[in-house]
């Protein structure tokens, strides 16, 4: 594969400050909206839909987790987590589509 451009590069580090840089949700939370696993009861149906079926996030998937608990802040981080997550992953299988295509070309 060929040597990291800017724009992993940059992604690299967006990856980095979203499931370790400082914020109200702790870092096990977000990396758990992260990768969608272990996602606590009061949150997965807001995770869940924000990685698998976004266009149908209702306010209620908001004000449920909210009345868990959660502030809209950490709900915030969470939410970006997920979609960060989900991004990545589709990214990161984009990239070896493309290393495979080219390998199979070349």
């Amino acid at each position: 594969m060929p040597a990291e451009d800017e724009k992993q590069t940059a992604h690299r580090a967006l990856v980095d400050r979203v499931l370790h840089g400082k914020g109200t949700a702790t870092a096990d939370q977000r990396a758990s909206a992260f990768h969608n696993t272990d996602v606590p009861p009061p949150l997965r149906t807001l995770i869940d839909k924000v990685v698998t079926r976004p266009t149908q996030l209702t306010d209620a998937d908001f004000a449920a987790a909210k009345a868990s608990g959660y502030s809209e802040d950490q709900l915030f981080e969470l939410v970006v987590s997920a979609a960060v997550g989900r991004s990545t992953r589709l990214y990161d299988a984009g990239l070896a589509a493309l290393t495979e295509a080219i390998g199979e070309v070349g």
